[in-house]
């Protein structure tokens, strides 16, 4: 239990943070915050390190969920009866989040790459863009942009 606590305790805010700039709903980034946590104490024993780090993946976990999250009935049916409010005091909270020290650090590191491979990043895991809905928006072919994302997260890699 004490493993639980200490991956808890230390990488919650950032998989808060992903989780968060992509539903963009507190009630939903809590739930799924939750659920990545469980999902990844049930899956711990997959994790390969020779993959990739913790972070990253635990990261993947969160995102890959609130992607899920993004295309389900049930957030789509709530974002049609969401309150104005309720949306203003959303973005007042990313940009109170967005400023914390955890991810002024992941940004800084992030605003190190290329403008082309930062901008792919950016659309990918803090925006929650698929590579198909990159490659149509930026009218890129998918071999391209998959490409790209690869040579960004290498780039990425060395950096951290």
């Amino acid at each position: 239990m004490k493993a639980f606590e200490y991956l808890y305790d230390n990488y919650s805010a950032a998989v808060y943070g992903i989780i968060l700039k992509i539903v963009q709903t507190e009630d939903f980034s809590q739930e799924l915050l939750n659920d990545c946590f469980l999902k990844v104490w049930d899956k711990i024993d997959t994790y390969d390190s020779s993959k990739g780090r913790l972070f990253t993946w635990m990261l993947n976990i969160g995102r890959n969920l609130a992607l899920d999250k993004l295309r389900s009935k049930e957030f789509k049916a709530k974002q049609k009866t969401d309150d104005v409010t309720q949306n203003v005091s959303i973005s007042d909270l990313q940009y109170a989040e967005a400023n914390k020290p955890e991810f002024i650090g992941i940004k800084d590191i992030v605003d190190q790459l290329p403008a082309e491979q930062k901008r792919l990043i950016d659309l990918m895991y803090f925006q929650g863009y698929s590579q198909s809905e990159i490659s149509e928006q930026l009218e890129m072919p998918l071999g391209t942009v998959k490409t790209r994302v690869r040579a960004a997260m290498q780039s990425l890699k060395k950096l951290f």
